[in-house]
């Protein structure tokens, strides 16, 4: 399958704050809120939820196609996800502005404060997927994550024009956007993916209910955190895939990024559910193992001997055809 990822390119600034966030919240003055926090670590690190998803499936053996907006400062980090095998060619470079910025804090709760800065992304409105498609040779899977606005609906309703499945991923975008633009994202996606809280989120918004949005969408994948996720479809019994038990933890940033890394390799190879959701957990855990959404390292072995100690052989031996890398 070619599948393309469009969304937020950036630049992660990880930092560890020793205590928890909820001590320092008092409830009824958070509307005089004003707190810092002394950090004990800053690490930065390549991030973006396309580009993390992108270089999560290049591990995995897959060629995506990063489709986003970022600055002139990119290259060094385009050499990075080439050099791991994602296609950069489609990637716009802004002539005015840097690539977008996440600055986050993580307590020892593994809760998080983070703002973002668009910068560049706000340019990825300016980017047609046509010359994208054409120059692959057409794409069979578009995902439309979190980016500026504009451009995801833009790419949302070209997908539509020209016929193109794509998943609907809007993560951090949805606290900000309203019902209707909610709706618009949506609304005939072959898949919508969210974690616990964006669900809510979703059908609070756009004041559809969990079998409305069903009838909308082909499949509904929901990751819970330690609880696992769930895949659900109209008129089909609902799956739960427990979670892949990580070695340790050391932070959790862009973990769903490679859960639907993981997830997006397996329905390129054509595997059950089930499977893409285990294939996803697996990937996530090397993810909150490591300091950054990037610096884990793999090989095809290690990942087949923790997937099968994970989910069992039949999982192993369904994913084992697929899986070409060292």
């Amino acid at each position: 399958m070619r599948i393309a990822i469009t969304g937020s390119i950036a630049t992660d600034h990880l930092m560890t704050f020793s205590g928890r966030f909820a001590d320092s919240l008092v409830v009824e003055q958070l509307d005089k809120v004003s707190l810092s926090f002394l950090a004990q670590d800053l690490q930065i690190r390549r991030g973006g939820v396309a580009a993390n998803i992108s270089f999560g499936m290049a591990r995995l053996g897959q060629r995506p196609i990063l489709v986003g907006a970022v600055g002139e400062d990119f290259e060094d980090y385009r050499s990075w996800l080439e050099r791991h095998g994602v296609d950069c060619e489609s990637v716009h470079v802004s002539e005015t502005q840097h690539t977008a910025r996440f600055v986050c804090t993580t307590d020892d709760d593994m809760a998080q404060i983070a703002t973002f800065y668009a910068g560049a992304m706000s340019e990825a409105r300016d980017i047609e997927l046509a010359p994208v498609a054409a120059r692959v040779g057409g794409l069979d899977l578009v995902l439309i994550g979190a980016n500026d606005p504009e451009g995801m609906h833009r790419h949302t309703s070209e997908c539509r024009t020209r016929g193109i499945p794509f998943v609907a991923d809007p993560s951090q975008q949805l606290a900000f956007a309203d019902g209707p633009f909610i709706r618009e994202l949506i609304d005939g996606a072959a898949y919508l993916f969210t974690n616990e809280y964006e669900a809510h989120l979703t059908e609070q918004k756009t004041g559809w209910s969990a079998e409305e949005i069903l009838d909308r969408v082909g499949t509904r994948v929901v990751t819970q955190g330690s609880k696992g996720a769930v895949i659900q479809r109209a008129g089909e019994p609902e799956i739960h895939v427990p979670v892949a038990g990580e070695v340790r933890r050391a932070d959790p940033t862009g973990v769903g990024d490679a859960f639907r890394a993981g997830y997006l390799c397996g329905l390129s190879w054509g595997l059950e559910p089930t499977v893409c959701a285990q294939i996803g957990s697996m990937l996530a855990t090397y993810v909150i193992e490591t300091v950054g959404t990037q610096e884990y390292r793999l090989t095809g072995p290690d990942f087949l001997r923790r997937l099968e100690a994970a989910y069992g052989e039949a999982t192993a031996a369904a994913v084992r055809p697929h899986l070409h890398v060292r």
